[in-house]
């Protein structure tokens, strides 16, 4: 639900109402009606009024959900609390998340780096290892603002996009950023889906997935593993499927879950052998599952 708070009160100080703002800006009485119905406005009608107001776009509502945890997360965000769960989720899921792909950064020095913006690593740390950091931040947040949207692949690119561009890799005019693979690619020596056919296999895992009428933590796990399987980006892949993960939690009101870098040799167990045996990712996407709960307890946040 949309709530237009600060529009009305951009409105009560410019000492008008909607429907004078309606005749202003020659915006429709249907248009102006989805205020009051907590329904949201077009890009283009909410930078209208903004302009008009004189007044940041972002100023103008605020999303509400039904989901605490989601809620949490973008009051926090928004307010730019610090030692919150939004804090804690953007240190601990990226430090994770980075280090099960090689990344040399340690926890402090992740949190650091959400923190202050610094980072002293004294160790000859790749600079790419910093910029994908601070990418994953802006992904998370990326993450926390569409995710009671519809998964698609533009959302999927884009959440590619944001980790990787500005990186060494974005240089590689072969590379694709924010697109799918040009190259074949391998995972542990296996193969996956060759380039030619990625298109047709995400647009069919979406169709599949998309069509669910009910969600349950098991049918995000197999979504999870079948993206890995398919491997749609020449590289990024893990990092881009736990945050797909993360953002179809959030929206499915499931509590998320964090693989810990210390339990990533289960975790790519259980994606090796996922079409044989889906208890071992299930067991290690659950165990990460309690991790998550770990700190809604140690926050006293209800779930």
């Amino acid at each position: 639900m949309i709530i237009y708070d600060g529009l009305i009160n951009c409105l009560k100080a410019k000492g008008i109402n909607k429907t004078q703002l309606a005749e202003h800006l020659g915006i429709s009485s249907r248009t102006i009606a989805k205020i009051g119905k907590g329904e949201k406005l077009s890009k283009k009608t909410l930078e209208l009024i903004a302009n008009y107001l004189q007044c940041d776009v972002g100023s103008l509502y605020r999303e509400v959900s039904d989901n605490n945890i989601l809620q949490i997360l973008r009051d926090e965000k928004f307010a730019g609390i610090s030692g919150g769960l939004y804090h804690e989720l953007q240190v601990r899921m990226t430090y994770n998340s980075s280090h099960i792909e090689g990344s040399r950064l340690t926890e402090e020095q992740t949190r650091l780096i959400f923190e202050t913006h610094t980072v002293d690593t004294g160790d000859g740390t790749p600079v790419d290892d910093i910029l994908e950091t601070l990418h994953h931040f802006r992904a998370i947040d990326y993450v926390i603002d569409c995710a009671e949207e519809p998964l698609t692949e533009d959302m999927i690119k884009q959440l590619h996009y944001i980790l990787k561009h500005d990186t060494k890799d974005s240089t590689l005019s072969w590379f694709a950023v924010g697109d799918y693979k040009r190259r074949g690619n391998t995972v542990g020596g296996h193969e996956t889906v060759k380039p030619k056919d990625v298109p047709q296999k995400m647009r069919e895992l979406l169709v599949s997935y998309n069509n669910k009428s009910e969600y349950t933590i098991d049918d995000i796990i197999a979504f999870h593993a079948e993206f890995e399987y398919i491997h749609p980006f020449q590289d990024g892949n893990g990092r881009v499927g736990r945050l797909i993960a993360l953002k179809e939690c959030l929206h499915h009101n499931i509590i998320p879950f964090i693989i810990e870098d210390s339990k990533k040799h289960f975790y790519y167990r259980g994606l090796t052998n996922w079409h044989d045996e889906k208890g071992w990712l299930t067991d290690t996407c659950l165990d990460g599952q309690d991790t998550f709960i770990k700190l809604l307890d140690l926050l006293d946040i209800p779930h």
